[in-house]
């Protein structure tokens, strides 16, 4: 099939269908209602998915941050006991297949088409202006019940898209085991302006009767999570975060000291839906206990883009290879964003220490006169330049974002020497790498301002964090931003990613005496979006 001059193909004709499903309205938009939640069992009816869906062995979870992590750790472990696996998360980084995971590998794209236009064809034909084609995740949501009940697996493993109360994946009516990771403040525009109320959203997940795991949270969530509990005689368990000591001196699969409480709830969902599936009759709550091999395997094997993931940019040469590294991190909340400052402070350090315990200089009679220095292996030390690379969405408060993670930081020691704002490249209503963003003279950056002024006030010490106009501090563009749509003295927005990497990877070939180690994060799309670039 042709689009102008270009071919396309198979699968992008199935994501061009799959793109008609993404509607304008905005999911902040209230009267949504969760899209009309009440139409799923309709379009389970429509796939004969509502006798099948109820013989899926589900291991369910929400939360605001980590339930991505654990259900990650979750399918790891269980797949390494031998168990066939289903794994459904959400958002896709790269390509639309890494939400379908089987047995731990994307699905395949021929399995990907035929499943997709099984559904896709079948409620084509009987939709009507009551029960209309789904949206867009109620679409995909459809398709991982399809997938996981062809395919036959032992357990399904799904992440919450968004809350949990109205989330497609909630017409599971009796999963095996649910799981909350930890609450914090993030959707709120749908879900509510406190914690309690958000964690009822999450605590939506819960059935009468059906065990449930959470990791410790703060009063006010909690307290309504063990209300809601109640109700249903849900038996509710705190789990601890996971004692690094049972790993056998192994480390996690996944980076960050904050894994381990994501590992600790993991272990327990995993060992009860061993229980209660009649798999295993050995308990392994118990955190003092060892864990079995299968578990450590699965734990220190897990893997999972854009969470504290380090990418080396391959497009430098062989000579400045490492001399342009991505530190990417999906963190778009306030206390997400403190976790990945840390991580990226600490893996900064660690990687500068460990070249300066490989430095050997000649002699230690003095100080090196400022140049770079040539280690014994015949490579030149170098100093590090730490660049921040951001955008998150409209309705997230930068003004919470970027002090949490400037200032986290700061307590470790380490500087941005420049902020980057860019547009996100993926196109909202658009799925597939050969959607082609808006061309230049479209794009409104006002957004990317707006960051940029809240960045430069922070760097300013404008502690009210009354937003001035940056116009004045904007300097002439110098040649090394020459490329930018505006640069001020410490930032600059750049009117696509392509330009900001184009000048990073310029200012490597500049300054031959620097490593830039650039932490991407505020949005999981610009980590997908930067993965493309970067893995191209």
């Amino acid at each position: 099939m042709a689009e102008g001059n270009k071919t396309v193909t198979a699968y992008e004709e199935a994501l061009d269908a799959l793109s008609s499903l993404i509607t304008k309205r905005s999911r902040a938009d209230k009267s949504n209602n969760g899209d009309r939640f009440e139409l799923l069992s309709d379009y389970l009816k429509i796939l004969d998915l509502d006798v099948a869906i109820s013989q899926l062995k589900v291991i369910h979870v929400a939360g605001t941050k980590g339930k991505g992590s654990t259900c990650t750790f979750t399918e790891s472990i269980l797949r390494n006991c031998g168990f066939r696996t289903g794994l459904f998360t959400s958002p896709h980084l790269i390509d639309v297949r890494e939400r379908f995971r089987l047995d731990g590998d994307d699905i395949s794209e021929d399995k990907f088409l035929a499943y997709f236009w099984w559904c896709y064809d079948r409620l084509k034909e009987k939709a009507t202006e009551d029960i209309p084609m789904p949206s867009y995740f109620h679409f995909l949501a459809l398709l991982a019940f399809k997938i996981f009940t062809a395919e036959q697996i032992d357990v399904a493993i799904l992440e919450v898209g968004l809350g949990g109360r109205f989330d497609a994946t909630n017409v599971v009516q009796k999963p095996v085991v649910c799981g909350i990771s930890s609450l914090g403040y993030d959707h709120m525009e749908i879900l509510g302006n406190t914690l309690g109320e958000i964690a009822g959203e999450k605590a939506g997940i819960f059935k009468y009767g059906v065990p449930a795991f959470t990791v410790p949270q703060p009063d006010e969530a909690m307290r309504v999570l063990e209300e809601n509990a109640s109700k249903l005689d849900v038996p509710l368990q705190v789990v601890p975060p996971l004692d690094a000591s049972l790993l056998n001196g192994l480390k996690l699969g996944l980076e960050g000291e904050h894994q381990y409480m994501n590992a600790g709830l993991a272990v327990a969902l995993s060992s009860t839906w061993l229980q209660r599936t009649s798999q295993l009759g050995v308990n392994y709550l118990d955190t003092t206990s060892p864990l079995p091999e299968q578990f450590i395997k699965g734990l220190t094997m897990a893997n999972l883009q854009g969470r504290a993931q380090i990418v080396p940019d391959r497009y430098t040469n062989s000579e400045t290879s490492g001399d342009l590294v991505f530190y990417l991190d999906g963190a778009h909340s306030p206390e997400s964003m403190e976790i990945c400052a840390r991580w990226f402070s600490l893996a900064i350090k660690e990687e500068n220490q460990q070249e300066t315990f490989d430095f050997q200089p000649p002699n230690s009679s003095g100080s090196s006169n400022g140049l770079p220095q040539r280690q014994h292996d015949g490579k030149i030390r170098k100093n590090s330049a730490q660049i921040l690379l951001f955008n998150c969405m409209s309705v997230r408060d930068p003004q919470l974002l970027l002090p949490s993670l400037m200032k986290t930081c700061a307590r470790h020691g380490v500087y941005f020497k420049k902020a980057l704002f860019v547009p996100n490249a993926s196109v909202y209503n658009k799925v597939g790498s050969h959607a082609l963003p808006p061309t230049e003279t479209q794009i409104d950056l006002s957004w990317q301002f707006a960051l940029q002024r809240v960045w430069e006030n922070l760097m300013l010490g404008d502690k009210a964090g009354v937003a001035k106009n940056t116009d004045n501090a904007s300097e002439d563009v110098k040649d090394d931003t020459e490329l930018s749509a505006r640069s001020c003295e410490n930032s600059a927005v750049f009117s696509s990613l392509p330009l900001a990497i184009k000048w990073l990877r310029d200012s490597v070939q500049q300054n031959q005496s620097l490593r830039f180690q650039v932490l991407v994060t505020g949005s999981l799309h610009l980590i997908g979006d930067v993965l493309k670039i970067v893995k191209k």
